[in-house]
């Protein structure tokens, strides 16, 4: 089996939107231990709750709780106070929730667990925004820098982007927020749903921490050899020096 190279290790999340635990267990076995980050979706602990990401967590296996909480504050206080029981090392809620809300999550969630805003879902261009803002939207990269910055004023401990945006969200987050960057292809590979994609270079050149990768891995026939391919584009940027994109 081909290991991850050095630098990659922890930081490339593969995504189990699988529809039952068993699938996903099995994924993760057939992945090998060249992956130690699993992102588990909204499909899948709908299906199995907490107890598929204890079995993660009993794998060894860091988890990315994706669940992109979006209520009154209350609620997503307890919601998050409930994953960190979980181990759960990342937990999405939605920047459009507000300022309160995520301060709420921020306040809920026990050590070592980073509450993550989501920005702008990566399904999403300037079309799609504009039509959900009911405004004009010439620049999506200008409203996920707008959500960023109310995040960082939250204290939440970083982002989720598109990687086309983690220049900004470095800009506006600094040198050490986590900046997690979803919608990852393989040079050539289909886009599916998502409209602002990138390599695995590309989004850690960009400033990336981590970046998720689903279906280029999970439908692969040789889902550890997709792995390593992933693994073998890019390794995470230590210089600062981070490359912007003209497209945001």
């Amino acid at each position: 089996m081909t290991a991850a190279p050095r630098g990659t290790s922890g930081r490339i999340i593969v995504a189990l939107d699988l529809p039952d635990a068993a699938r996903a267990l099995d994924m993760v076995g057939r992945i090998g231990p060249a992956c130690a980050f699993y992102k588990v979706g909204l499909e899948l602990y709908t299906a199995e709750g907490p107890a598929v990401v204890k079995s993660l967590r009993d794998r060894g296996k860091d988890v990315f709780l994706d669940l992109k909480l979006h209520d009154i504050p209350n609620t997503v206080a307890r919601a998050t106070a409930r994953a960190g029981e979980l181990g759960v090392r990342f937990l999405t809620v939605h920047a459009l929730g507000g300022a309160p809300m995520l301060e709420a999550a921020v306040g809920a969630a026990p050590s070592p667990m980073t509450i993550l805003g989501v920005t702008v879902l990566t399904s999403l261009d300037a079309s799609g925004l504009g039509t959900l803002f009911a405004r004009r939207v010439d620049r999506v990269g200008a409203e996920a820098a707008r959500l960023a910055r109310m995040v960082r004023g939250t204290g939440a401990g970083g982002v989720v982007c598109a990687a086309g945006e983690a220049h900004l969200m470095r800009e506006v987050l600094g040198r050490d927020a986590h900046v997690v960057t979803p919608g990852i292809r393989g040079a050539g590979q289909a886009r599916h749903d998502q409209r602002r994609v990138r390599t695995a270079a590309e989004a850690f050149a960009a400033g990336a921490t981590h970046i998720v990768v689903g279906r280029p891995v999970t439908t692969d026939p040789d889902p550890a050899a997709a792995f390593a391919r992933i693994a073998a584009e890019g390794t995470p940027s230590t210089d600062r020096r981070y490359i912007s994109d003209p497209a945001t």
